[in-house]
């Protein structure tokens, strides 16, 4: 049976915002879904494309389901590191995977996906132009 190749997988990092925590200090468990959105952009700027390269081509990517698994926390002023990469591409959607550490630790804090599915400009459910199809399968 052949191998599945591994994914490609891209790091991002920033710090903790104020703005990002709660009453006890630590990054709101909200806060960990705009930390996935800022490394699947991350993930495409580096792989040459971003989304306003899709939507400008007429196609959008809404999120269709998330999943997050809390192991641990953030604090204010930490340095987070997340990696991201694509789970799964199909035809109709995609499912990119994430994995939050703090930087200088190797522990996972949190685990999670999200899935997109395409969309025309008008929400209509259609195919991956073929060279998104491409790009994300590198």
């Amino acid at each position: 049976m052949p191998n599945k190749e591994e994914p490609v997988v891209i790091e991002s990092s920033f710090h903790v915002r104020y703005a990002e925590t709660d009453a006890m200090g630590v990054v709101h468990h909200a806060g960990y879904l705009v930390y996935f959105e800022e490394a699947r952009s991350h993930y495409m700027r580096e792989l040459g494309s971003d989304y306003a390269t899709i939507e400008n081509d007429g196609f959008r990517l809404p999120v269709s389901e998330v999943g997050l698994r809390y192991v641990g926390s953030l604090r204010y002023g930490d340095r987070v590191k997340i990696r991201a990469w694509v789970d799964e591409n199909k035809s109709r959607r995609i499912r990119f995977a994430y994995e939050v550490f703090k930087e200088g630790d190797d522990s996972v804090l949190v685990t999670g996906f999200t899935q997109h599915i395409w969309t025309d400009h008008c929400g209509k459910v259609t195919r991956a132009p073929q060279q998104w199809l491409k790009i994300m399968s590198t």
